[in-house]
């Protein structure tokens, strides 16, 4: 990793901005799990929801003005407010010298994601993106097999996210505020193929509302072209109340399947290998994914190295997703 300026700070002083269920339900518990942070502010626009949270988790500040929070005791940002919020609240924590780690997509357009980074960098601060499945442990382990060749030359990766969420006053139904499957969980599925096959030099699709009308599309599928050859394919929806969300890739001299992973929280995941002249092979693991990452970003900003998953790749992903949505129409 690229080492920028070493850090004197021994424990992480963070600050939560946005309090949704992520935040509340996910964010919070999995800091209280590490021993060298810890929750010192909360923002919210609702001050009574700001209060309730700090209270409830020990967090000394709450504050309904970003301005004010972002000035309070505190070394790095969470930013897990909605998708349109991202880059004031990004550019704000890297101008007072905040490390951030910052929920996806990484803003509403490239431009903004572009800006984001470049003042990160000004600053001297580490930016990094939440896309926690790369940090399951049978996702490394698929990867570690690629990379080995065990595969043999990659032909396809199929990735699938896809659950019912009937519209709702809910900001992911709102276009203006990011909204849609594409850009709420379809950005983990492209940042997945990437991680798996390399990178990406065109993306195709259809984006459609199969079974719920509303301003954002309830379904979205895409074929993606790697630079190195072979394809990717996703869907993701709001639309399906059964679905088993599997990870598929397949190799000229094996497959690899993997099982209740995506969608799903602290589950029991199985993958499957098949190879070329062996037996099939099956692994069960359970793993608490987010905590990876947090773990993992946690060393970054103490140590102010940068992170495994940087702007960099939220960027990317982020221009994918609008090349998908300008070839919909969308």
């Amino acid at each position: 990793m690229k080492s920028i300026k070493p850090s004197r700070i021994k424990k992480l002083k963070w600050g939560a901005a946005g309090c949704g269920r992520f935040t509340e339900f996910t964010f919070i518990p999995t800091l209280h799990l590490l021993r060298r942070s810890s929750l010192n502010s909360v923002f919210s626009g609702d001050i009574k929801r700001a209060k309730d949270i700090a209270e409830k988790n020990g967090a000394p500040n709450y504050f309904n003005n970003y301005d004010e929070f972002i000035k309070s005791d505190i070394d790095a940002v969470y930013v897990g407010s909605a998708n349109d919020h991202h880059y004031e609240e990004v550019i704000k924590a890297a101008e007072a010298g905040k490390h951030i780690l910052c929920e996806k997509p990484i803003a509403m357009t490239s431009a903004e994601a572009e800006k984001m980074i470049n003042v990160c960098k000004k600053n001297n601060v580490q930016l990094s993106i939440n896309y926690s499945t790369r940090f399951h442990p049978l996702i490394l382990k698929a990867k570690e097999l690629i990379d080995k060749q065990m595969l043999g030359k990659l032909i396809s990766i199929n990735l699938n996210y896809n659950f019912d969420m009937p519209p709702s006053s809910n900001y992911r139904f709102v276009k203006a505020k990011g909204g849609g499957p594409l850009r709420d969980v379809g950005t983990h599925m492209i940042d997945l193929l990437r991680f798996f096959g390399g990178e990406i030099t065109g993306i195709n699709g259809v984006m459609d509302n199969i079974i719920y009308q509303s301003e954002v599309e309830d379904f979205a599928a895409a074929i993606c072209n790697y630079k190195n050859g072979g394809y990717g394919y996703f869907n993701v929806s709001f639309n399906s109340k059964k679905a088993f969300n599997r990870i598929e890739i397949l190799g000229h001299k094996g497959t690899i399947s993997i099982d209740q992973l995506i969608g799903v929280k602290n589950a029991t995941s199985k993958l499957n290998i098949l190879l070329e002249s062996e037996a099939r092979k099956t692994f069960r693991k359970r793993a608490n994914k987010f905590f990876n990452l947090l773990k993992s970003v946690q060393k970054s900003f103490l140590q102010n190295e940068e992170p495994l998953i940087t702007g960099e790749d939220g960027y990317i992903n982020l221009r994918l997703m609008e090349e998908l949505e300008r070839k919909c129409h969308r």
